[in-house]
């Protein structure tokens, strides 16, 4: 199923039609990015963005030129400027940061793993640095990314000093198990131990 979709229509009468398959995945699934019905050689700036948990905005963005049938595949083209250069199909996500007046020292961490990450993709006409909440974008979709796939099992422990998390696959199994250990940061870490079940491994997080 495509993903909620906005356009408009540009001054040249074009509507350009923006696809990002999947829309629901998990976190280190790859998404296709596909701009079509744009004119031949038209420079476009396709923008991501993110509020993280705890509310501030991230976000990144790439600028690319639609080939002779007016269409970016952003895994196969260059991006020729913004937070990232080159032929990166999740240099959207990987490149992300703050946006331009946030507070200092943000860090961008996931805590509720039973809630996805939501993430606005927009495709703006031109190549931009700046100024996107002032300019309406070409098209919009939302794109969900889970850490816990669907049927993942998520076990809450607390015995005898023990204070920890398993999560357990989908399916009967058995499965190969894995002890989740983090270092000095204190705090139960579950996004780690969530993902690997949803890979198939039984996984303890331990605080």
């Amino acid at each position: 199923m495509l993903a909620p979709v906005r356009t408009v229509v540009t001054d040249n009468g074009t509507c350009p039609l923006l696809s990002v398959q999947p829309s629901r995945g998990l976190v280190d699934e790859k998404f296709q990015i596909v701009i079509m019905n744009l004119l031949p050689n038209q420079e476009v700036t396709v923008y991501c963005l993110h509020q993280s948990e705890d509310k501030d905005f991230w976000q990144a963005f790439g600028h690319y030129i639609s080939d002779e049938d007016g269409i970016v595949t952003v895994a196969k083209d260059k991006s020729l400027g913004g937070a990232y250069e080159g032929t990166e199909q999740m240099g959207l996500i990987w490149s992300m940061r703050p946006v331009p007046g946030s507070r200092s020292g943000l860090k961008l961490r996931k805590t509720n793993v039973l809630t996805p990450m939501v993430i606005h993709i927009s495709v703006y006409s031109g190549n931009l640095s700046e100024g996107f909440s002032e300019k309406p974008p070409m098209a919009t979709s939302v794109t969900e990314r889970w850490y816990v796939a669907p049927g993942v099992q998520r076990v809450s422990v607390r015995e005898k000093g023990v204070r920890g998390t398993l999560f357990l696959p989908p399916g009967p199994g058995p499965y190969p198990g894995v002890l989740d250990l983090w270092g000095g940061g204190g705090g139960l870490v579950e996004y780690r131990s969530a993902l690997l079940a949803s890979h198939g491994f039984a996984s303890m997080a331990l605080e």
